[in-house]
């Protein structure tokens, strides 16, 4: 399964991808947009998740809208789950424990390409054809 090391590497393989921090954590963005970032459940968190809160490194990512955020879940709860705090955000968590490093590649791509410039993106798409 993903670690922390496989989102960093698979991140800074992205172009113009930087790795920071924001709100304390780690955090890849590209041109200053957020992609991806660690998010530890905080106690509100984990008290509106109960006992199904996990207890492993989570990854927050961007996803195109709260649809696709609910698709993910629906169909593999195991690995995707959302909080209270995102409802309305376009935004999937994700447990690194629990992703196979292809499914967290094509994830945290697809993130990448919502977040980046549009010459940017298309650039990136022409070259990987």
């Amino acid at each position: 399964m993903a670690s922390w090391n496989d989102v960093r590497k698979i991140a800074r393989a992205l172009p113009e991808t930087s790795e920071g921090t924001s709100y304390g954590w780690m955090a890849w963005k590209v041109k200053d947009k957020t992609f991806g970032w660690e998010r530890p459940l905080g106690r509100a968190d984990q008290e509106a998740l109960g006992p199904n809160a996990p207890d492993g490194p989570i990854l927050g990512v961007r996803v195109p809208d709260v649809g696709v955020a609910a698709a993910l879940i629906a169909d593999d709860p195991s690995v995707y789950f959302t909080i209270p705090h995102f409802d309305g955000f376009p935004a999937i968590l994700v447990r690194l424990d629990e992703i196979a490093v292809a499914e967290l590649t094509e994830l945290l791509t697809e993130a990448w390409l919502l977040r980046a410039p549009k010459r940017l993106a298309r650039k990136y798409l022409e070259s990987s054809t």
